[in-house]
This record gives C-alpha cells, sequence and structure tokens, in this order.
C-alpha cells in the first residue's frame, strides 16, 4: 500500500470529493464518485498519466453519480456500486439534475451492484465491501484492513455525519452503521469522505457529536 495514493478534486456546486485512488508505481487506478465536472476529472487523470481500470460508486446521490455513466462511455469501463438499495436514486439522476442546475446529470445502471461482504480492486489492492445505510439505502464504504484505510463516502465526515432528511436516510440506521460496523475498525484507520477533508476511526468515535462517545445523538 505503500505506493498507493489518492488525489482529490471537487466537484458540483456541493463540492463533492470525486477520487482518484491509484498505485504510484503501475499508474492504474479507479475513479470513485464521479458527480459531474468531468473536463476537471479528465484533466486529472491525464496530468497523473493514468489508466483507469474501474469507476466506483458509494451511493446513489446527484453530487456522487450523474457524471458516472459519461465517464464509463469515455474510458470504457465498468460502474462498480453502490448497493441495489439505492437503484430508485439511480435511475432519477436526471430529474434531480434539473432540479440541481447540474448539466448533463445522466441516469446509471452500475454494470456490477455490490453486496456485504463483497470485494472490489483499487490499483491492485483488494478492498472489502462494507454496506452502510442511513445517509442513503445502498451506501457502501470500501475498506483496506491491513493498510488501516477506508473509503467512506458520505457515511462519515470529519467532526459530522451524512445527511439523514433526504430520500431512505434515516438517523438511527446511519449511527448503528458507523457504531457497529466503521468504529470496530480501529482508532488507526484513517479514511477519506465525500465533502471536505478526512480523518481517523479513532477521533470520531472520541469526540464526532452525533456518534462519538459523548454524542448527544440529533433534536
Amino acid at each position: 500500500m505503500t505506493t498507493l495514493r489518492a488525489a482529490i478534486i471537487p466537484v458540483t456546486p456541493f463540492q463533492q470529493n470525486c477520487t482518484i485512488v491509484f498505485d504510484e508505481e503501475t499508474k492504474h487506478g479507479v475513479v470513485i464518485d464521479p458527480g459531474g465536472d468531468l473536463d476537471q476529472i479528465g484533466a486529472a487523470i491525464e496530468e497523473l498519466g493514468l489508466t483507469i481500470d474501474t469507476i466506483l460508486l458509494t451511493h446513489g446521490h446527484i453530487d456522487h453519480a450523474a457524471g458516472a455513466d459519461q465517464l464509463r462511455e469515455g474510458l470504457g469501463v465498468e460502474i462498480v456500486g453502490p448497493h441495489e438499495a439505492d437503484k430508485p436514486l439511480l435511475d432519477n439522476l436526471e430529474t434531480q439534475g434539473a432540479a440541481y442546475g447540474i448539466a448533463g446529470a445522466r441516469n446509471v445502471t452500475p454494470d456490477r451492484w455490490l453486496n456485504e461482504g463483497d470485494s472490489v480492486e483499487i490499483a491492485g489492492h483488494a478492498f472489502e465491501v462494507m454496506h452502510c445505510p442511513g445517509h442513503s439505502p445502498g451506501s457502501v464504504v470500501f475498506v483496506n484492513k491491513p493498510a488501516k484505510f477506508a473509503i467512506v463516502g458520505d457515511v462519515l465526515f470529519r467532526g459530522s455525519i451524512g445527511r439523514t432528511d433526504l430520500f431512505g436516510g434515516d438517523f438511527d440506521t446511519l449511527a448503528k452503521s458507523i457504531r457497529e460496523k466503521l468504529f470496530p475498525l480501529g482508532d488507526d484507520v484513517s479514511f477519506l469522505c465525500g465533502h471536505g477533508p478526512g480523518g481517523s476511526i479513532g477521533e470520531e468515535r472520541r469526540t464526532n457529536p452525533f456518534v462519538g462517545e459523548n454524542a448527544q445523538g440529533i433534536a
């Protein structure tokens, strides 16, 4: 894992972290959550000199998935994820795009849905799939336990959690996903998330105001 690197490209008006994870030696990688601004994503791929093997989706919200179908077409690769419970979201991306002013949004059907316990390959490294609903019904997290590294989408943020007031969201379900699946990964696991800076599981377990040790939940 010492050669695994990440480049983050904030995309869409929501400043979503489209993340390119790649192996510095082989120059192979994946694009995670291409929500839009494909010109910026393409420029980053070209600048880094990468061959993209797969597009991964952590969930079906527009800022994460609206550009996936067009990017798949351009790169000639498969889209993998999220869990099939997010199919209603992915089937509705064009309507969401019109509502939120995101041009070029396309509905998308992944080439492969993901389930708890599945595995995905990221730049030659195996990542375990965890189904972590609550922010959306089909949210998934990608974890490499030996490297103590996770890609969590909008399930968990530094000092916050994903919204639960959107379609299929539920605070209690999200809190359970975080406490029963992410926190047990270990305090020394670092994560990248869908918005803002990454963090560590330990810091969130201790201090997160929504799900940490002294959390009061939501009003």
